[in-house]
């Protein structure tokens, strides 16, 4: 996939990731592009756009959708953060104090993604996510955008167990 535009993994974040993704045991076939598929989950994530309305490189929103809550549901994402988190402190690539366990992941507001302003307009240059990300390694860059998928998963699970039971 070339170069990365913004909000999409850079190639170092890539190579660290995808490691620990899970594979394919579908009797059905081979995933579609792990990368593409989780460039298309970060975008909705950080932009809040609907399943139906993103970008076609992501490849079918469907396809997005579907894995977002197949690894959400079976703890995929849970295990990521885990695993990214436990290589970057063994590298030495990671400095802040991040901990994770059932129920909270702790981290520097900046670490997690926080933002201090709205988000910036589509139409902003290109160079823009360069400048986001400067002080930061790939370890933690990835780490933080594992974390703001985390946080969006925890929220889910709580919405949906607040919600009442439905009956027909």
């Amino acid at each position: 996939m070339g170069g990365h535009r913004r909000g999409e993994l850079s190639d170092a974040e890539w190579e660290r990731l995808r490691r620990f993704l899970p594979v394919s045991n579908r009797r059905c076939g081979r995933w579609r592009d792990h990368r593409q598929v989780i460039d298309g989950i970060l975008h909705r994530v950080r932009t809040g756009v609907h399943w139906r309305d993103l970008p076609e490189r992501f490849g079918p929103w469907k396809t997005v959708y579907e894995r977002h809550r197949l690894w959400s549901a079976d703890g995929t994402w849970e295990r990521l953060l885990q695993q990214v988190q436990a290589a970057a402190d063994a590298a030495g690539g990671i400095d802040w104090d991040v901990s994770v366990d059932s129920t909270s992941v702790r981290a520097h507001q900046q670490a997690a993604g926080a933002r201090t302003a709205p988000p910036p307009a589509p139409a902003e240059s290109k160079g823009a996510e360069a400048v986001e990300h400067q002080d930061e390694s790939p370890w933690q860059s990835l780490v933080a955008r594992l974390v703001e998928v985390v946080r969006e998963v925890r929220a889910w699970a709580a919405r949906a167990a607040a919600s009442p039971a439905r009956s027909t």
